[in-house]
């Protein structure tokens, strides 16, 4: 629970990873999703997302590149907008961040006080970037997190 917020779990994989284009599958809670996103241009990104079936989302899970992501995604609004807050488990644990979607780059937002640093432009936090180099095994080298 964050902020007395129950999450929703969710496991996502990769069938594709490049930095051109990604292709994400999750299943969050009951839901199956698919998700295909373009290149990073700022802190922009082009992205399309389709429901689908739960058992189609456990079946692409199983082909996907491993390891497959585990997280309990909270939502948590401050400010008048919802921040989606993450929580990571298996070898990213001890990792959380926040993450909020605006209409535009320069959109005002109220930093919620239990905000740590700006991490948006730093890829070892993009979530592809994580299954690669787990954030926990770096805490566990002694790194800090931002």
């Amino acid at each position: 629970m964050v902020d007395g917020v129950e999450g929703i779990p969710i496991r996502q994989g990769y069938l594709s990873r490049v930095p051109e284009r990604s292709i994400r599958i999750r299943r969050q809670g009951p839901r199956g999703v698919i998700t295909i996103k373009g290149a990073s241009t700022g802190a922009s990104r082009s992205e399309w997302e389709y429901e689908i079936p739960a058992a189609d989302a456990d079946a692409m899970l199983a082909i996907c590149e491993p390891p497959v992501l585990e997280k309990t995604r909270h939502r948590v609004e401050v400010g008048g907008r919802t921040w989606e807050v993450d929580v990571f488990a298996g070898a990213n644990t001890g990792l959380v961040m926040a993450e909020i979607e605006l209409e535009a780059e320069d959109a005002e937002i109220e930093m919620p006080p239990w905000a740590g640093t700006e991490v948006t432009d730093d890829p070892r936090y993009y979530n592809a970037n994580l299954l690669r180099s787990p954030m926990g095994a770096r805490l566990d080298d002694g790194e800090s997190i931002p």
